[in-house]
Protein backbone atom coordinates (compact mmCIF):
# COMPACT_ATOMS: atom_id res chain seq x y z
CA UNK A 1 0.00 0.00 0.00
CA UNK A 2 3.18 2.49 0.89
CA UNK A 3 4.26 2.00 -2.47
CA UNK A 4 0.56 2.41 -4.31
CA UNK A 5 0.92 5.71 -2.12
CA UNK A 6 4.44 6.73 -2.91
CA UNK A 7 3.61 6.48 -6.41
CA UNK A 8 0.89 8.41 -6.46
CA UNK A 9 2.60 11.37 -4.90
CA UNK A 10 5.41 10.78 -7.83
CA UNK A 11 3.14 10.97 -10.69
CA UNK A 12 1.54 13.31 -9.05
CA UNK A 13 4.35 15.83 -8.36
CA UNK A 14 5.97 15.06 -12.07
CA UNK A 15 2.39 15.81 -13.49
CA UNK A 16 1.99 19.19 -11.78
CA UNK A 17 5.72 20.09 -13.01
CA UNK A 18 4.63 19.34 -16.66
CA UNK A 19 2.64 22.27 -17.28
CA UNK A 20 3.90 23.96 -20.47
CA UNK A 21 5.18 27.38 -20.33
CA UNK A 22 3.13 30.01 -21.88
CA UNK A 23 5.16 31.11 -25.23
CA UNK A 24 5.32 34.76 -26.53
CA UNK A 25 5.66 32.85 -30.12
CA UNK A 26 3.44 34.79 -32.39
CA UNK A 27 1.38 32.52 -35.26
CA UNK A 28 0.64 34.08 -38.80
CA UNK A 29 -2.72 35.90 -38.35
CA UNK A 30 -2.47 38.14 -41.14
CA UNK A 31 -3.32 41.79 -40.38
CA UNK A 32 -4.94 40.77 -37.12
CA UNK A 33 -5.41 42.99 -34.38
CA UNK A 34 -7.68 42.25 -31.85
CA UNK A 35 -10.91 43.86 -31.36
CA UNK A 36 -13.90 43.33 -28.65
CA UNK A 37 -13.43 39.98 -26.48
CA UNK A 38 -16.60 39.31 -25.86
CA UNK A 39 -17.17 36.22 -23.71
CA UNK A 40 -20.84 34.64 -22.60
CA UNK A 41 -22.34 31.69 -20.72
CA UNK A 42 -25.65 32.19 -21.17
CA UNK A 43 -26.80 28.47 -20.90
CA UNK A 44 -23.89 26.95 -19.48
CA UNK A 45 -23.68 23.77 -18.92
CA UNK A 46 -22.36 21.90 -15.95
CA UNK A 47 -20.83 18.18 -17.12
CA UNK A 48 -21.45 15.08 -14.81
CA UNK A 49 -19.65 15.10 -11.78
CA UNK A 50 -17.81 18.25 -12.06
CA UNK A 51 -16.47 20.44 -9.61
CA UNK A 52 -18.63 23.50 -9.10
CA UNK A 53 -17.80 27.06 -11.39
CA UNK A 54 -19.75 30.15 -11.39
CA UNK A 55 -20.50 31.58 -14.79
CA UNK A 56 -18.46 34.49 -13.81
CA UNK A 57 -15.25 33.19 -13.13
CA UNK A 58 -15.10 31.29 -16.62
CA UNK A 59 -15.91 34.19 -18.23
CA UNK A 60 -13.50 36.53 -16.95
CA UNK A 61 -10.82 33.80 -16.74
CA UNK A 62 -11.57 32.86 -20.64
CA UNK A 63 -11.35 36.68 -21.87
CA UNK A 64 -8.58 37.35 -19.79
CA UNK A 65 -6.63 34.52 -21.44
CA UNK A 66 -7.71 35.92 -25.01
CA UNK A 67 -6.45 39.32 -24.07
CA UNK A 68 -3.05 37.88 -23.12
CA UNK A 69 -2.28 35.86 -25.84
CA UNK A 70 -4.06 37.50 -28.77
CA UNK A 71 -3.52 40.98 -27.53
CA UNK A 72 0.40 41.02 -28.47
CA UNK A 73 -1.05 41.18 -32.31
CA UNK A 74 -0.88 44.63 -34.00
CA UNK A 75 -1.79 44.21 -37.44
CA UNK A 76 -4.55 47.03 -39.10
CA UNK A 77 -7.28 44.44 -39.54
CA UNK A 78 -9.46 44.79 -36.38
CA UNK A 79 -11.24 41.68 -35.18
CA UNK A 80 -13.70 41.00 -33.03
CA UNK A 81 -14.71 37.91 -31.16
CA UNK A 82 -17.49 36.51 -29.62
CA UNK A 83 -16.91 33.24 -27.42
CA UNK A 84 -19.63 31.43 -25.82
CA UNK A 85 -18.78 29.03 -22.70
CA UNK A 86 -21.72 26.60 -23.45
CA UNK A 87 -20.26 23.84 -21.20
CA UNK A 88 -17.79 22.69 -18.27
CA UNK A 89 -16.46 20.00 -16.62
CA UNK A 90 -13.80 20.29 -13.65
CA UNK A 91 -11.95 17.17 -12.88
CA UNK A 92 -12.69 15.77 -9.29
CA UNK A 93 -10.45 13.34 -7.97
CA UNK A 94 -10.98 10.10 -8.96
CA UNK A 95 -9.53 6.27 -8.26
CA UNK A 96 -6.24 6.12 -10.20
CA UNK A 97 -5.11 4.16 -13.31
CA UNK A 98 -9.04 3.77 -13.50
CA UNK A 99 -11.11 6.71 -13.32
CA UNK A 100 -9.29 9.83 -14.15
CA UNK A 101 -11.70 12.24 -15.01
CA UNK A 102 -11.04 15.48 -17.29
CA UNK A 103 -11.30 19.10 -17.32
CA UNK A 104 -12.93 20.47 -20.44
CA UNK A 105 -14.95 23.43 -22.23
CA UNK A 106 -17.19 23.20 -24.36
CA UNK A 107 -16.62 27.34 -26.72
CA UNK A 108 -18.31 28.51 -29.91
CA UNK A 109 -16.00 31.23 -31.68
CA UNK A 110 -17.82 34.00 -33.72
CA UNK A 111 -15.05 35.80 -35.52
CA UNK A 112 -16.33 39.71 -36.80
CA UNK A 113 -14.44 41.85 -39.28
CA UNK A 114 -14.85 45.46 -37.97
CA UNK A 115 -13.75 46.62 -41.64
CA UNK A 116 -17.00 44.61 -43.30
CA UNK A 117 -19.20 45.46 -40.57
CA UNK A 118 -20.17 41.77 -40.89
CA UNK A 119 -19.27 37.82 -39.50
CA UNK A 120 -16.03 36.42 -41.35
CA UNK A 121 -17.70 33.28 -40.15
CA UNK A 122 -21.80 32.49 -41.36
CA UNK A 123 -22.00 30.21 -38.15
CA UNK A 124 -19.96 29.83 -34.86
CA UNK A 125 -17.02 27.41 -34.55
CA UNK A 126 -17.48 24.61 -31.87
CA UNK A 127 -14.47 24.12 -29.97
CA UNK A 128 -13.74 21.25 -27.23
CA UNK A 129 -11.35 22.45 -25.06
CA UNK A 130 -9.10 19.98 -22.81
CA UNK A 131 -6.45 20.27 -20.40
CA UNK A 132 -2.92 19.93 -21.45
CA UNK A 133 -2.29 15.70 -22.14
CA UNK A 134 -0.20 14.36 -19.33
CA UNK A 135 -1.24 16.31 -16.94
CA UNK A 136 -2.70 13.95 -14.13
CA UNK A 137 -2.91 11.41 -17.07
CA UNK A 138 -2.75 8.62 -14.57
CA UNK A 139 -4.73 9.85 -11.51
CA UNK A 140 -6.32 12.68 -12.79
CA UNK A 141 -5.53 16.57 -12.23
CA UNK A 142 -8.46 16.52 -9.34
CA UNK A 143 -5.75 15.81 -7.11
CA UNK A 144 -3.21 17.43 -8.95
CA UNK A 145 -4.67 20.78 -9.56
CA UNK A 146 -6.92 22.54 -7.82
CA UNK A 147 -9.89 24.45 -9.03
CA UNK A 148 -8.79 27.36 -9.94
CA UNK A 149 -5.82 25.83 -11.53
CA UNK A 150 -8.12 23.81 -13.53
CA UNK A 151 -10.41 26.68 -15.03
CA UNK A 152 -6.92 28.89 -15.56
CA UNK A 153 -5.47 26.09 -17.89
CA UNK A 154 -8.53 25.52 -19.68
CA UNK A 155 -8.79 29.50 -20.52
CA UNK A 156 -5.23 29.42 -21.23
CA UNK A 157 -5.66 26.46 -23.89
CA UNK A 158 -9.38 27.47 -25.11
CA UNK A 159 -6.85 31.23 -25.84
CA UNK A 160 -4.45 28.56 -27.62
CA UNK A 161 -7.36 27.06 -29.90
CA UNK A 162 -9.27 30.19 -31.07
CA UNK A 163 -5.55 31.14 -32.20
CA UNK A 164 -4.86 28.37 -33.97
CA UNK A 165 -7.92 28.52 -35.41
CA UNK A 166 -7.49 32.01 -36.77
CA UNK A 167 -3.87 30.90 -37.94
CA UNK A 168 -5.69 28.53 -40.01
CA UNK A 169 -7.61 31.10 -41.73
CA UNK A 170 -4.59 33.81 -41.77
CA UNK A 171 -5.16 34.62 -45.31
CA UNK A 172 -8.59 35.83 -44.97
CA UNK A 173 -7.89 38.89 -43.01
CA UNK A 174 -5.44 40.17 -45.41
CA UNK A 175 -6.67 42.48 -48.13
CA UNK A 176 -3.96 40.91 -50.76
CA UNK A 177 -5.85 37.49 -50.64
CA UNK A 178 -7.41 36.25 -53.79
CA UNK A 179 -11.61 35.11 -54.62
CA UNK A 180 -9.98 31.07 -54.58
CA UNK A 181 -8.34 31.86 -50.99
CA UNK A 182 -11.38 33.22 -49.79
CA UNK A 183 -13.39 30.69 -51.13
CA UNK A 184 -11.68 28.40 -48.91
CA UNK A 185 -11.87 30.65 -45.83
CA UNK A 186 -13.62 30.00 -42.31
CA UNK A 187 -14.58 25.96 -43.56
CA UNK A 188 -16.85 24.25 -41.18
CA UNK A 189 -15.88 21.10 -41.24
CA UNK A 190 -18.61 18.11 -39.87
CA UNK A 191 -17.69 18.09 -36.45
CA UNK A 192 -17.56 21.13 -36.12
Amino acid sequence: MKRWIALAALVGLVAACSQPEETAERLDLGDFVLGHNVVVAPDLQKGPTSRNAEPEELIAAVQGAVASRLGKYDGDRLVHLGINIGGYALGRRGIPLIYTPKSAFVVTVTVWDDRAGEKFTKEPKQLLIFENFGDGAVIGTGYTRSRDQQIATLANNTARKIEAYLAENAICMTDDATEEQLAECWPLDEAN
